[in-house]
């Protein structure tokens, strides 16, 4: 993990009490989400009119050292975290969560598959980099998908969920993000030793789906993010 070499420390007496309560947001958000909040979803929170004043209030708390920018990642911070027996003064621990943010490029079918395509990136999804098992690789190309379905419901992948898929060659029994016969669906890839890969359904209402022509693996899924 990132470790800044020349720590700037704060204490609690530097930060303003609307820093304070941006802070403790985002720090209550990532615990009950996994993720951070977008930008968005702290201008809504404090009832900003644009979402400069969102990032003035980072920017402060990334000034005092409450908060780290991750080198080489737009607009993308880590919490530098006290350990709970110690104060703002004292040394910031190795423990500090690193965020990286994705695009959102539209949603995927998780039923029968449709001709939703990507919309391009439509917003923007802060996650836990160590949760989603991001590699350095990895990152920079994963993207996030919402869900539109109930197909996956027995992998525990439901309608509205955010799925996070990384361009990459599929495994067997892998989730992948496919393009079937130029129709597009979120289900598992199933490769049989001298058979032809198809897609397999995790619920029993739905059929297993052969190719009739094209099967072309766009991702593999890396983790779900669902909103409580």
């Amino acid at each position: 993990m990132y470790k800044c070499s020349h720590i700037h420390m704060y204490t609690m007496k530097e930060l303003t009490a609307r820093q304070i309560e941006i802070l403790d947001f985002i720090t209550n958000y990532e615990w009950r989400h996994g993720f951070w909040p977008s930008i968005r979803n702290i201008q809504t929170k404090f009832d900003y009119k644009s979402t400069n004043a969102v990032m003035g209030h980072l920017k402060a708390l990334e000034r005092k050292n409450a908060i780290e920018r991750i080198p080489g990642q737009a607009r993308t911070f880590r919490i530098n975290r006290p350990d709970k027996q110690t104060s703002f003064e004292n040394e910031i621990p190795d423990n500090a969560t690193e965020v990286v943010e994705i695009p959102i490029y539209g949603a995927i079918a998780a039923g029968y598959p449709d001709r939703v395509e990507s919309s391009g990136d439509i917003g923007r999804l802060q996650v836990d980099i160590q949760s989603a098992g991001f590699s350095q690789i990895s990152r920079k190309q994963s993207f996030a998908l919402e869900v539109r379905g109930d197909s996956m419901i027995d992998a525990e992948i439901y309608d509205g969920d955010r799925i996070i898929i990384e361009p990459r060659e599929a495994n067997d029994g892998d989730i992948v993000a496919a393009l079937i016969d130029g129709e597009v669906t979120l289900k598992r890839l199933i490769r049989k030793s001298g058979e032809p890969p198809y897609l397999k359904a995790e619920n029993k209402n739905y059929p297993k789906l052969h190719p009739l022509t094209d099967l072309e693996i766009q991702g593999v899924a890396k983790a779900v993010v669902r909103a409580l």
